[in-house]
């Protein structure tokens, strides 16, 4: 459950981006009910299933879910929803199935299991909401399927693979009464609230700096070609429908999938999809950044199918209202930020932490955690950074955002059965996923580029259309 001091506007302006909404139990009608009564000019959207109550006789009764993309990542989901019913799972690969089967046993014994999500969508008429987690190219297709058919949907992050489709979900979402959730788990914790309000409350004065960095990529390929020749393809594996909407290329054992494919452009977005979903959320939401209007890039090994072995990648965002300009740099692969940025942290911690998200005000220092579940706070007269329940002008600043005892995951759950907001849905984690992604088109260019976000543009760059507007096959969409 997510608890506070009351639903004041400050609080509902984080939940809403600012727009009044209405929570509670949403009235139950019947399907037939709705379509007699609903005129030709009535404006688009899509009722999630379970809000015809055909399926459920209660919102407080469980879930019937679905798992999508059946690798690592989600398991750790199945396992904190294990008050609801698993309906169904779903992979291209048959050998992710056992797997899963054998790790979550009598659980999952009776749930459907399905090679293609569009048989899954079509069948399970009885589906309420479901979980994916598949590579990043099948996010969007998947994602946009689910909520058409009026299924809840938690996506893992980045949202999307492109900037195009990160637009697309957002304005599908605002259109439609399923409830979202990206999955950026940091936004559920105690400290990215705490950090939000410590924020707009002024603490650290005018913020114009924001450093993110991640080490290097031992986990996945980075700054090399792709293998020569092929490998048999796995009986248990539909190799073309795991390429899906990305162009068929020839398959080698342990160079895409599993887990691997994050390293290469056709599939994933390296380090920066991985992490800019995580990193950004705190400035983005507490500076209220747009869209950045310039972005530059340095590295090493661009310009290759699989992300550079290292680099840099600078957002900079104009000034708005009363904030100021401000510089969003995400450092990754052994690049970091200058030592003048980072010398402060060693006097706390010993040493740089090999990941981070600091934010730099004229007033002090927020060290955040890449994740945004740290809150360390250094005024400019202090000799080392304190955690905010230790920092005295911290401690006098009130809690006005609501907490979250439920989790991240929780809390979508919640939103399914109360009608309420959850706090990463698709319009605001589509528009964090669209910043990241500029950032990845500036990369693939291997130049700095100008950027009109709202027109998904590099002005004067026709060349980035490319990486705007993915080309899909359209086989298995």
């Amino acid at each position: 459950m997510c608890v506070g001091p009351g639903e004041s506007s400050a609080i509902m302006k984080h939940l809403t981006n600012g727009k009044t909404v209405t929570t509670g139990k949403a009235t139950r009608i019947s399907r037939r009910d709705f379509l007699a009564t609903a005129g030709a000019a009535t404006p688009f959207f899509i009722l999630p299933r379970g809000s015809f109550g055909a399926e459920r006789s209660s919102p407080n009764d469980m879930l019937n879910v679905a798992f999508i993309g059946m690798g690592g990542q989600i398991q750790g989901h199945m396992g904190k929803l294990t008050q609801h019913h698993v309906l169904a799972i779903c992979d291209v690969d048959e050998e992710q199935i056992t797997k899963t089967k054998a790790q979550h046993g009598e659980r999952v014994a009776k749930a459907r299991s399905y090679a293609d999500y569009r048989k899954l969508f079509e069948k399970e008429k009885s589906l309420d909401a479901v979980v994916i987690a598949t590579p990043d190219h099948w996010h969007a297709p998947i994602c946009k399927m689910a909520m058409e058919s009026g299924i809840h949907v938690f996506c893992e992050k980045p949202l999307t693979h492109t900037v195009s489709e990160a637009r697309m979900l957002r304005e599908l979402a605002r259109k439609s009464k399923v409830v979202t959730q990206l999955g950026n788990q940091g936004s559920a914790s105690n400290n990215f609230r705490r950090s939000l309000e410590l924020i707009e409350a002024g603490l650290f004065g005018e913020i114009t700096e924001v450093h993110a960095w991640y080490p290097q990529h031992h986990r996945w390929p980075s700054g090399v070609s792709r293998p020569e020749g092929e490998d048999p393809i796995p009986a248990s594996l539909n190799w073309d429908a795991w390429c899906g909407p990305a162009p068929l290329r020839p398959f080698k054992k342990g160079i895409y999938h599993p887990f691997t494919w994050r390293g290469w452009h056709d599939f994933g977005s390296g380090s920066m999809g991985d992490f800019s979903c995580h990193a950004f959320n705190l400035p983005v939401r507490a500076l209220d950044l747009d869209y950045p209007d310039r972005i530059e890039v340095s590295g090493t090994k661009l310009g290759l199918e699989s992300y550079p072995l290292s680099c840099t990648i600078r957002l900079h965002f104009p000034a708005k209202g009363k904030r100021g300009a401000v510089t969003l740099a995400y450092y990754s692969g052994g690049d970091m930020p200058p030592p003048e940025v980072t010398r402060e942290l060693i006097g706390t911690f010993g040493e740089v932490p090999a990941y981070g998200c600091l934010l730099k005000g004229n007033k002090g220092l927020l060290q955040a955690g890449l994740w945004n579940m740290d809150c360390y706070v250094k005024l400019n007269d202090e000799k080392k950074f304190f955690g905010h329940t230790n920092h005295p002008a911290a401690k006098e600043i009130p809690v006005t955002i609501p907490r979250c005892s439920a989790g991240h995951l929780g809390e979508w759950v919640e939103a399914i059965r109360t009608g309420s907001k959850t706090f990463s849905d698709f319009d605001r984690g589509g528009h964090l996923t669209e910043i990241g992604l500029a950032g990845i088109v500036a990369l693939r260019l291997q130049k700095n580029i100008a950027w009109d976000g709202p027109n998904m543009k590099a002005p004067g760059t026709p060349e980035a259309d490319a990486f705007v507007h993915q080309q899909d096959r359209t086989k298995w969409l």
